[in-house]
């Protein structure tokens, strides 16, 4: 929280999406390009290990939660990642307050920490998916295979 408070005081603006990112591949990282675009500072929170398989199964995450972080930090765009254990990062989203919140169309129906993030001004956007790409389709086409 201090890092957020010293951009707010640089007048930065923050991007915040969240996700599992469990398997990452081009569509995650044109969405966390097109966050990027949208301001100074990408965070991004990812589902804690837990989270994931109360999400998709005993059978995920296929990757750990620190390893995830550290490649999706490796990214050029991605300025920090978090972890957050809850089912949705609602109580993240409420202590950083981020001026711009994006998730992707997928989500258009239920986006944690909207009203949060609107109450204080913020904008909460929804940025297009890249067909054909989820990390449960790859999964399905890897197993699938003779």
């Amino acid at each position: 929280m201090e890092q957020r408070a010293l951009w707010k005081r640089q007048g930065k603006t923050v991007v915040f999406t969240n996700g599992c990112y469990d398997l990452l591949h081009p569509g995650h990282v044109r969405l966390l390009e097109q966050a990027r675009n949208l301001g100074d500072v990408l965070i991004l929170a990812l589902n804690s290990d837990a989270s994931v398989r109360r999400m998709k199964g005993p059978s995920r995450p296929l990757i750990v939660e620190n390893e995830r972080a550290a490649m999706a930090l490796a990214l050029a765009g991605v300025d920090a990642v978090t972890l957050f254990e809850e089912d949705t990062p609602r109580e993240l989203i409420a202590e950083v307050l981020p001026d711009v919140l994006v998730k992707g169309a997928d989500w258009s129906h239920f986006i944690a920490g909207r009203e949060e993030v609107e109450a204080v001004g913020g904008r909460v956007l929804t940025v297009s998916l890249e067909p054909g790409y989820s990390t449960t389709n790859i999964v399905e086409r890897m197993t699938n295979q003779p």
